[in-house]
């Protein structure tokens, strides 16, 4: 698993899969305003967007994880 973050959009991504294949997420579902789903053409999750991240996470535990990452 992979966490990225690019601070300008406040938005972050998990990679469950890393890294993901230019068109390989097949299904993307918007949970909410926030979430993002994609999945591979199995159906397997492959990966998380989360927008207004730093509202959403926090800003501190996404400090934390780009730290260690």
């Amino acid at each position: 698993m992979k966490l990225e973050y690019d601070k300008e959009a406040d938005a972050a991504y998990i990679y469950i899969k890393y890294p993901i294949k230019e068109g390989e997420a097949e299904k993307t579902i918007e949970l909410n305003e926030d979430l993002i789903v994609d999945f591979d053409k199995d159906g397997k999750l492959i990966g998380i967007e989360i927008l207004n991240a730093s509202r959403v996470i926090g800003k501190e535990v996404l400090k934390e994880k780009l730290i260690a990452a």
